[in-house]
């Protein structure tokens, strides 16, 4: 369908065409000088519009959703793009921005998912938020000297941009301005830049080169990120997942790294951490694969929880004696680390702090050192012997759970209970001492143990947790101290050559299947 505008109209109001679907033309006279709010808004069969130079005025959302739109003049009487002018004119190729233009609205271009190429006047002043978001073939764009501001999610998924130059005019870069750029591989960020917001290059995978446009810089060779050396704070998740990146340096005037703000950096090998930092956040480094040294500065004084978390690179780390504290799951699941250094201003060591370090073999425990969390050596398969010093004053829960190279240990007379699991599936440990103090074996605390030759259980213990020798295989006896009163459920099960056993007779009750396929076992006193 074709409207011919009559020459005695001289501005069509808003919501003229709104939802014309069938509208393919329209003939818009001289004599109209303005187009109304949402003027042709969803007129999804209009392919061409010529706007007269006698319009000075278009109105918010005027084109939106015009996805047939392939194509379209802006006169030079025309000052500004307003928001969401061209949003979801999806079959927009292309379009000519004239030199009277100072403004692009909010979300103008926004999922104008055919335009390739966009050329902008020296003109216009600001790019708004969301000016270019979702522009998903979009390849490149000159960004004029005049430009003051990239505004927020301005060119957020853009996914086929590849490159960037940002001008010296530039001062301001919004939050989330490049996000999931996934094609973009370098960008050039001037010294000009101010402020930077949160997430700002997240998700762009492709990222492998950022230059810094200052002589003083010096050259950057490829995948090497060199930070701006003028701000203060690098934000949360800022290079979350950029799986590309390889290595970073981070200027001294950083002094706050956020949380997970490495998290994810796969391919990154080598960073430096400035002395101005005094924490090493949540996440910082988590599931940084390749990381396989981190220099850790003295002005650290705490390792944030799960900060290296999933680093399998990492061989080895030495911790200033300026860190007080080690997160929960602070080195879990650092695969290579075969040996730390722990300082001596460490207190405790919390949950998981250690745990699937399987290619740790010893470490070092200071005597500052009073408790071990839960789940502390899970799983550190290569962990053979453990010197605990009388300091420690809690082991806990599944502490050293599946260590299967962990031949012997010295439980110091500090400790008063073994907690439930502690030693389970120790396949190696073939001797323990229980010193007099322990007053409980908490449930399977010894389950799977099926070298364990011998253990002496004191006359202190008033209590064996349920299954706590079960699968101890290789046990041929034990001494049930006098103190006890009860043996948990299943509690000597499988133990296949247990002989003999001695009962006191101040025991009360033997849980169910306490001796079950303990087939050995010939004598009970």
């Amino acid at each position: 369908m074709t409207v011919n505008i009559p020459t005695s109209i001289s501005e069509l109001p808003d919501y003229c065409f709104y939802k014309c679907s069938s509208l393919t033309t329209i003939n818009i006279p001289t004599s109209v000088s303005k187009l109304g709010y949402r003027c042709f808004r969803y007129c999804s069969s209009l392919k061409s519009i010529n706007i007269p130079s006698s319009v000075s005025e278009i109105g918010d959302d005027c084109f939106y959703g015009c996805t047939s739109l392939k194509s379209i003049n802006i006169p030079s009487s025309v000052n500004k793009i307003v928001d969401w002018c061209f949003s979801w004119c999806s079959s927009l190729t292309s379009i000519n921005i004239p030199s009277s233009i100072s403004k692009l609205g909010d979300c103008c271009f926004c999922r104008c998912s055919s335009l390739t190429s966009i050329n902008i006047p020296s003109s216009v002043k600001i790019f708004v938020n969301g000016c270019f978001c979702g522009c998903s073939s979009l390849t490149s764009i000159n960004i004029p000297t005049t430009i003051s501001e990239l505004g927020e999610e301005c060119f957020k998924e853009c996914s086929s941009l590849t490159s960037m130059n940002i001008p010296s005019s530039v001062s301001f870069i919004g939050k989330e301005c490049f996000y999931w750029c996934k094609s973009l591989t370098s960008i050039t960020i001037p010294t000009s830049i101010k402020e930077r917001g949160k997430d700002c290059f997240k998700e762009c995978t492709s990222l492998r080169l950022v230059k810094i446009n200052s002589p003083s810089v010096g050259s950057l060779p490829n995948n090497y990120f060199q930070m701006f050396k003028w701000m203060n704070k690098l934000e949360r998740c800022c290079f979350i997942a950029c799986s590309s990146l390889t290595s970073i340096n981070i200027p001294s005037s950083i002094s706050e790294i956020g949380k997970y703000c490495f998290c994810g950096c796969s391919s990154l090998t080598s960073i430096n951490i400035p002395t101005t930092i005094s924490k090493i956040e949540v996440g910082c480094f988590k599931k940084c694969s390749s990381l396989t040294k981190i220099n850790i500065p003295t002005g650290v004084s705490e390792l944030g929880y799960g900060c290296f978390c999933g680093c399998s690179s990492l061989t080895s780390i030495i911790i200033p004696l300026s860190v007080k504290i080690l997160g929960d799951g602070c080195f879990c699941g650092c695969k290579s680390l075969t040996s730390i250094i722990i300082p001596t201003n460490i207190s405790e060591f919390r949950k998981n702090c250690f745990s699937v370090c399987v290619s740790l073999t010893s470490i070092n425990i200071p005597t500052t050192i009073t408790s071990f969390g839960a789940q502390c050596f899970i799983d550190c398969k290569s962990l053979t012997s453990i010197d605990i010093s009388t300091s420690v004053k809690i082991i806990g829960e599944e502490c050293f759970r599946r260590c299967s190279s962990l031949k012997s240990i010295n439980v110091p007379t500090s400790i008063s209970k073994l907690e439930r699991r502690c030693f389970k599936m120790c396949v190696s440990l073939k001797s323990i001492n229980v010193p007099s103090s322990i007053k409980t074996l908490g449930d399977n605390c010894f389950n799977g143990c099926y070298s364990l030759t011998s253990i002496t259980v004191p006359s202190s213990i008033s209590e064996i947790g349920a299954g706590c020798f079960c699968g101890c295989s290789s046990l041929t006896s034990i001494n049930i101290p006098t103190a006890i009163s009860k043996i948990g459920d299943g509690c000597f099960c499988g133990c296949s050559s247990l002989t003999s056993i001695i009962i006191p007779s101040s025991l009360k009750i033997i849980g169910n299947e306490c001796f079950c396929e303990c087939k050995s076992l010939k004598s009970i006193n």
